[in-house]
């Protein structure tokens, strides 16, 4: 039975997520935070990855192969995990839409850095950074500065998500209600020295930036995430993220 001293411990390292979530997620959802890959093999014989990301109850699964500069779809929401079973409610699935608003359940096993799961078979290993720890999470684009303004606004259907875990992150851009989904790129990152830099391992709009190196500065402000510097695309941002466990 998890008591009060580790409940309060599991509440503060996620900076925020409230207690009951927390101890749904705690028995074995704080192992399963990380990222997970896996791989397989197209009907054209190539090869991919699969990295699912895991943290604070939500979830991304992507596939990709960055040699063939190709990327087949990527699927996430929420999960909750009681005991050794993991449930999933999708909020975007760019390979079947009429998933999102639905749930699935799924018994697995873990084996220090191995994961199954028994709907499939699948298996997966664990990509971790102790480093990284504090910065990962579930966070949601909250404000933008423009002409030298900070315009804030509080998310609705239409997201813009980033998670981050281990060494991995994705941002997605998608509306939680009607399915539609506008956007996603992922990879890895390294937060030094105050600045954050980003290596893109796949990209859905444009597979030419991939293997792109972004670096960007950033800080933390009353716990949201600032983020400034140049676009993919050489265009200044500066983004303001909040972790989705305070909205």
């Amino acid at each position: 039975m998890t008591d009060l001293k580790t409940i309060l411990g599991l509440f503060f390292f996620t900076l925020g997520a409230t207690m009951i979530a927390q101890q749904t997620f705690a028995q074995s959802g704080n192992a399963l935070t990380g990222a997970w890959k896996s791989s397989g093999t197209d009907d054209a014989g190539n090869r991919y990855a699969i990295t699912t990301i895991i943290t604070d109850g939500y979830f991304s699964t992507t596939k990709y192969s960055m040699l063939n500069q190709k990327f087949y779809g990527t699927s996430g929401g929420q999960i909750e995990i009681q005991g050794n079973r993991m449930t999933k409610t999708y909020e975007y699935d760019t390979e079947n839409k009429s998933r999102v608003g639905t749930s699935e359940s799924t018994e697995f096993a873990l084996d220090r850095k191995s994961l199954s799961l028994s709907a499939d078979g699948s298996k997966w290993n664990k990509f971790d950074d102790q480093n990284m720890r504090a910065f990962s999470g579930a966070y949601l684009i909250t404000g933008r500065k423009r002409d030298g303004q900070i315009r804030t606004r509080t998310p609705g259907a239409r997201k813009t998500m980033k998670i981050l875990a281990g060494p991995y992150f994705q941002w997605i851009a998608y509306n939680s209600e009607t399915g539609d989904f506008f956007g996603t790129g992922g990879g890895t990152y390294t937060t030094v020295n105050g600045k954050y830099t980003e290596q893109i391992e796949f990209f859905s709009r444009d597979p030419s930036r991939i293997g792109a190196i972004l670096e960007f500065d950033f800080e933390i402000e009353d716990g949201d995430w600032h983020h400034s510097g140049l676009s993919s695309k050489g265009n200044p941002i500066y983004e303001i993220w909040t972790l989705r466990s305070k909205l």
